[in-house]
């Protein structure tokens, strides 16, 4: 199907962890660069994590050391691995791709990519 799709959200506690999942079309996986941002209700929406087609990942700050970026190029999966989780994580998570922007990308760079998703939630209570 020609879009992004996010699974794998919901509700979880402090510490724990999430993996959120997104299927893209089998056409972007070769050439396309992959990013995945957040939205809370009245902020700025914040890129998360960044991965190009040779596999360069970046990350925000506020996610660093705690979140990683994976693709997975045989079944066209883009992947977000959440590990101790913070109640500041909660967020609309939302799957993007570009075909234009070029390396080395910054997680800054992912709300200007040209193409997302519908997005997910993921809660965290403390």
């Amino acid at each position: 199907e020609d879009q992004l799709v996010e699974t794998g959200g919901g509700s979880v506690q402090a510490g724990g962890s999430l993996r959120l999942s997104c299927t893209a079309p089998r056409y972007t996986f070769a050439s396309f660069s992959f990013g995945w941002l957040r939205q809370i209700p009245g902020k700025e929406r914040e890129g998360v994590a960044t991965i190009d087609s040779d596999g360069q990942t970046s990350y925000a700050d506020s996610v660093k050391g705690r979140f990683t970026i994976s693709k997975d190029n045989t079944k066209n999966i883009l992947y977000l691995q959440m590990t101790n989780l913070k109640p500041e994580d909660t967020a609309s998570y939302y799957c993007a791709a570009d075909a234009s922007l070029s390396s080395p990308l910054k997680s800054d760079y992912v709300p200007l990519f040209g193409y997302f998703g519908k997005g997910i939630q993921v809660t965290v209570s403390s």
